[in-house]
């Protein structure tokens, strides 16, 4: 494919700035991420990590309009199989789709809680979850997926992630069967999806109506495979470069824009390249050949509003 897809619609997040918390030591300063996301010809960005940029929504417009840049989403983390912890994480989701709304944005991308320590790679829990906890999982997300349409006109959009209970295809099939395509989506994420061995162009076909956004990213085989031998965590992962520059990774991109080109919705197609930690001279250069890359695919940066 050589032409651009309109109803594709590019962007990029924070993360393709090595920028995976809050406030780190090794992370750049927001402004200088949003300049550079300029610089490197991306009109979209999600929001990641809450509160890193700003978390007033009146500045938050402020930095984000000023440069001309627009916002597809909003990030969270949260356990939905962890009913002691449902008003806590409820509270924090809320926080975050709150801005995601007022910065105009209409996705919201949860991402599981890891089973493994980003920092040192210790295993919080067990890496699998039981027939019961499933079952809360899904119930959860239902509900979580119901109030946000509800009470924000935001998509809740399920992000499977290495060392996450959601992380192989199994898993991600035993989620998307088990809760309601009216209130939940898929936020499908090329990398990871590779990193559990699963097959992008397989869950586009099966689950179109599911597909609600997009992280496009491509993994290192070869570090894959040292993640089997090794056992190692995904941060683990990412210091051996497992997320790497495309074309130089798994899945095959062509392929995938092919599918998604197919789908009958406009839809958002972020950059997520995981960087964390890296020198501050190194995303935009990345950014920059991703950007042209991607758009030799098919996909370019035109576009409205995605709902």
């Amino acid at each position: 494919m050589t032409m651009p897809v309109d109803k594709l619609i590019l962007g990029s997040a924070p993360d393709s700035w090595g920028v995976w918390f809050p406030e780190d030591e090794h992370q750049l300063p927001y402004q200088r991420f949003l300049d550079e996301l300029v610089q490197a010809g991306y009109d979209w960005l999600e929001l990641g990590p809450y509160g890193y940029l700003p978390t007033d929504p009146a500045r938050l417009a402020e930095e984000v309009g000023s440069r001309g840049l627009k916002v597809s989403g909003g990030t969270v983390f949260g356990a939905l199989h962890r009913p002691d912890q449902w008003d806590e994480m409820l509270a924090t989701v809320r926080r975050v789709a709150a801005l995601t709304a007022a910065a105009g944005a209409h996705h919201l991308v949860f991402i599981p809680p890891l089973f493994r320590a980003e920092k040192g790679g210790a295993f919080l829990e067990p890496p699998t979850l039981d027939a019961d906890q499933w079952a809360l999982l899904t119930r959860a997300a239902g509900e979580l997926g119901k109030r946000l349409t509800e009470e924000y006109d935001v998509r809740l959009c399920l992000h499977p992630h290495a060392d996450s209970h959601i992380q192989t295809q199994p898993e991600i099939e035993r989620f998307l069967d088990g809760t309601d395509p009216e209130h939940v989506s898929l936020c499908l994420d090329t990398g990871h999806v590779a990193y559990g061995r699963g097959d992008n162009v397989d869950l586009i076909r099966r689950y179109p109506e599911r597909i609600g956004y997009v992280h496009i990213k491509q993994m290192d085989p070869a570090v894959l495979d040292a993640v089997a031998a090794e056992d190692l965590s995904f941060g683990e992962a990412v210091k051996r470069g497992v997320c790497v520059e495309p074309p130089a990774g798994v899945p095959e991109i062509g392929p995938v824009v092919d599918a998604l080109a197919g789908l009958d919705a406009p839809l958002f197609v972020i950059v997520e390249q995981d960087l964390y930690p890296c020198a501050a001279e190194v995303p935009l250069p990345i950014a920059v050949r991703t950007r042209q890359f991607l758009g030799g695919c098919g996909l370019g940066a035109a576009g409205t509003r995605v709902g």
